[in-house]
């Protein structure tokens, strides 16, 4: 057992740059010798550097809207329905399931596992991944408040007045939540997220009756020792993960420098956070839109964070770097053009935790529509849908970008490269096949040469999805492993081998790829180096052809340098509703395997193996 931790700990140094191992050791060192809660101190002075009175006399420019515009295209039956789940103390989960908390919920319980964390625990002792506690995010899911986003929606279109609610559920969260103690302090991006949602909720209701000199008193202070944790905590996201944390936290130490000047710091949040956000956009945008953690759905969370801070920005005079645009611009078209134009749904590719930061509709959790039509409306100054987005209603309603305008993006047909991510797509009207061959970032999941088939606004070849991040170790294995997609295994053996967290070892490689239009077909050949943990010189091929006009796939998968003995799988995942035909050259079995199209739910899919002993398999695919 200590061998095998000695080796796990060393791959995970050697794939981690010098500035990753030195800012771990300088962590583990603050949390040892207890300096952390000296920079994160517990029961600080009160700082309330922003009256009630000069706050109400600025001039806000959060979200804005025009008028009434859009509120008589709204049907407010489900959204009354989901008020009255709230205001019963019910929450939405991961942006689907709705659980019971209560009124009386102490936002520290996980309502998956019941487990209580102790709120008198400074921030820097709680375990993240502890199995008794279960996965922390359920106790972060209600303390993220996206669900008063919900709330100060229907109240603008119904013309009703919640705001007592919302502020007592605000009080009640700091009543609960000593600073710098328990598990919402744990994360900086959490942290965030409730700052973000707080200010929008409080800016709405910033006239009410309910917001006197002390409810604000304790929210404000509340709301500065909050963002000085971000602050003095950033370099952990900026150094070790990199990724939509490193930007959903810089820009919150921008806007909330923007948006309470007159904080201590603010003006250093500001400038900082600002360089520090441009930085990270343009460091995990590639120049073809390929966003660095290979996942649809948080490369839609960066969709997202640009929207607001590219409108927030400019309706407050400023703007950003050019950079930031462009791959704004960028990532908008990489993700439209992997998107089923009938359903608004992409392919379940990649990790995905429910997240939805503003949920500014009632558009299902996975149409991406809403998110994209308010960026390409904020960049292009047209809407990229012809049906009513309420998020762009909410974004960028009225808005004139000072920066030059965008073109319009447009629906591309045949083959669409993005070769940075490796993502291929053949799309006829609306069949879409989408294909995977890339090189391994550092974060993802190990499913080179997936394979993807939409038709008609139906996903018929399906990603398995991530269900839990912290859930038993064999679900943890067949959702982010291999097996839970449309590729090729070699026993029951990964294409990587699995570390700790996220972490893979051994990344894959692509060698090559190639994707032509043929007479009567596109034709996709990719090659990648994969099990490279059992034998450096295995290669994985895989060549597909698209029949034009016609529902029928034929895949030759071949692997160079299998071990010998060691069984080939070609994996096939559909839902039992949908009906999908393999005919292979191998041993064709069908069994049992999970889908998990939301944070924390599972469903059965029908999973086909064609399995041989030999080196290749050749199967015809219809549906």
């Amino acid at each position: 057992m200590f061998l095998g931790r000695l080796q796990t700990t060393m791959l995970t140094l050697l794939s981690k740059n010098p500035r990753y191992i030195l800012f771990r050791g300088w962590d583990f060192m603050l949390r040892k010798s207890g300096y952390s809660r000296v920079l994160f101190p517990v029961s600080p002075r009160c700082v309330v550097s922003v009256s009630l009175s000069s706050w109400r006399g600025m001039a806000f420019n959060h979200f804005v809207l025009c008028q009434d515009k859009g509120s008589d295209k709204m049907e407010l039956a489900k959204l009354r329905g989901n008020v009255g789940r709230i205001l019963q103390g019910d929450c939405l989960f991961f942006n689907k399931e709705w659980r019971s908390l209560g009124l009386d919920y102490d936002w520290v319980t996980n309502p998956d596992s019941g487990y209580r964390y102790d709120v008198s625990t400074h921030w820097s002792k709680i375990p993240t991944l502890s199995e008794k506690a279960g996965d922390i995010k359920y106790v972060w899911e209600k303390s993220r408040f996206s669900w008063l986003n919900t709330i100060v929606r229907h109240d603008y279109h119904s013309k009703e007045d919640h705001s007592e609610f919302v502020i007592g559920q605000i009080l009640d969260w700091i009543h609960h939540n000593p600073i710098n103690c328990g598990p919402n302090y744990v994360c900086s991006q959490e942290i965030s997220l409730r700052l973000l949602n707080w200010v929008m909720a409080l800016t709405y209701y910033r006239e009410s009756i309910h917001l006197n000199d002390s409810s604000w008193g304790e929210i404000i202070n509340s709301i500065y020792w909050q963002i000085r944790h971000v602050y003095s905590n950033i370099n952990y996201s900026r150094y070790t993960v990199r990724n939509n944390h490193a930007i959903t936290e810089t820009l919150t130490l921008y806007l909330m420098g923007l948006l309470f000047p007159q904080m201590p710091g603010a003006r250093k949040w500001k400038r900082r956070g600002k360089r520090w956000f441009e930085k990270e956009i343009d460091y995990q945008i590639e120049d073809d839109g390929t966003f660095i953690q290979d996942s649809m759905n948080y490369h839609r969370v960066v969709i997202q964070l640009l929207s607001v801070a590219i409108s927030l920005a400019e309706r407050n005079g400023e703007t950003f770097s050019d950079a930031v645009y462009q791959k704004a611009w960028r990532a908008l078209d990489l993700l439209y053009q992997c998107q089923d134009p009938e359903s608004g749904w992409l392919p379940n590719y990649g990790s995905n935790d429910g997240a939805l930061f503003f949920p500014l509709s009632d558009a299902d959790y996975r149409d991406y529509r809403p998110q994209l039509d308010a960026l390409h409306v904020l960049l292009t100054g047209k809407p990229l849908y012809d049906v009513f987005m309420e998020d762009t209603m909410w974004l960028a309603s009225g808005f004139v970008m000072k920066h030059s305008p965008f073109p319009a993006i447009r629906k591309k047909e045949g083959i669409v490269r993005f070769e940075k991510s490796g993502f291929y797509l053949i799309r006829e009207g609306n069949c879409l096949t989408f294909m995977r061959c890339g090189n391994f970032k550092k974060q993802g999941t190990t499913d080179q040469l997936h394979l993807d088939i939409w038709k008609d606004g139906q996903n018929y070849l399906i990603d398995g999805g991530s269900y839990k991040y912290n859930t038993d170790p064999d679900s943890k294995r067949y959702f982010s492993g291999t097996e839970s997609h449309n590729t090729v295994m070699l026993g029951d053996n990964d294409q990587m081998l699995k570390g700790p967290r996220f972490m893979w070892f051994y990344p894959t490689e692509r060698i090559s790829f190639s994707a032509v239009e043929a007479e009567g077909e596109y034709v996709f050949e990719g090659a990648v180096r994969c099990f490279r943990y059992l034998d450096n010189g295995i290669v994985v091929k895989r060549k597909v052809r698209k029949i034009k006009g016609r529902p029928d796939w034929y895949v030759e998968d071949t692997v160079v340098g299998k071990p010998a003995g060691m069984k080939m799988r070609q994996l096939w995942h559909w839902l039992p509703s949908t009906s999908v035909k393999i005919e292979s050259d191998s041993s064709v079995s069908y069994g049992i395997g999970r889908y998990s199209s939301y944070y924390g739910i599972e469903v059965p899919s029908v999973q086909c193996e064609c399995i041989t002993d030999n080196t290749s398999i050749s199967t015809h695919i219809s549906i």
